[in-house]
């Protein structure tokens, strides 16, 4: 069965087109969010892939964002302190969050120094929650996927990919480098909002774009992206060669 074929579909020849793309479309998200419901609710992933994404959010992208109006979540995060070169949180803020005029108590980190971990993802609920008056839906939510299909920090074979009770949970030592535990939201809260973009790029990404594409209706576990499910299907920004794994006729490639 492939599901996701009616799945909005963007390709690039690169990622730089591929994120000045998305740039555009995020400080378009903002400005409409604002003007609908006075805040832009965004959260944000970690890895390698983003980077070119927020240099441009940094530079000329960045002026049209209404940034005095903007939360930033985060998706995931290791459990390292926060100026560790492994942080999500300590990579996004170095790239672009200290370069923008967002009001620092907007940016709500997951605090990955604190022990248990558990307790961690325990306050970030309890933050998600409070702001959301019990519904942690966000405005965009920003993924990326590794070769084997995970997204955030939900991998192949956790419990945590069929998670549907707690909006964050803490993970044990992943079988990626840093060998460390991690805090991720889970599915249902990545589902929760009101739009989903993944930014992919690199042929080492091509077979796990097939399973997403090619999961049934609840998602594909083997796949962990393929679990997140909003309500509008997640549009896909792909440079040419993660494109190579779309099954024929997935999508509406817009390629230019």
């Amino acid at each position: 069965m492939v599901l996701r074929v009616s799945a909005p579909v963007r390709v690039f020849p690169d990622l730089a087109r591929a994120s000045a793309a998305l740039a555009r479309h995020v400080a378009d998200a903002a400005r409409a969010s604002v003007r609908a419901r006075g805040r832009f609710r965004w959260v944000i992933s970690g890895g390698k892939t983003p980077a070119g994404l927020f240099g441009r959010l940094a530079g000329g992208a960045g002026r049209r964002m209404p940034w005095s109006a903007t939360d930033v979540f985060f998706a995931d995060e290791r459990c390292v302190p926060p100026r560790s070169p492994d942080s999500n949180f300590g990579a996004a803020w170095t790239a672009f969050l200290s370069r923008v005029p967002i009001p620092r108590a907007s940016v709500h980190r997951l605090r990955g120094e604190l022990r248990p971990p558990a307790e961690a993802a325990a306050r970030y609920s309890r933050l998600l929650s409070a702001r959301a008056d019990g519904d942690p839906r966000f405005d965009l939510v920003l993924l990326g996927i590794g070769p084997d299909g995970h997204t955030a920090s939900l991998f192949p074979g956790s419990p945590a990919v069929r998670e549907v009770r707690r909006p964050v949970v803490a993970l044990g030592r992943s079988g990626l480098p840093p060998f460390v535990p991690r805090l991720t939201m889970t599915p249902s809260t990545l589902s929760s909002a009101r739009e989903v973009c993944f930014l992919v790029a690199g042929a080492d990404k091509a077979d796990a774009i097939s399973g997403i594409f090619r999961a049934g209706p609840e998602g594909d576990p083997r796949f962990p992206a393929s679990r997140v499910r909003p309500a509008t299907l997640p549009t896909w920004y792909l440079d040419r060669a993660a494109a190579d794994g779309l099954p024929p006729g997935a999508g509406s490639r817009g390629a230019r």
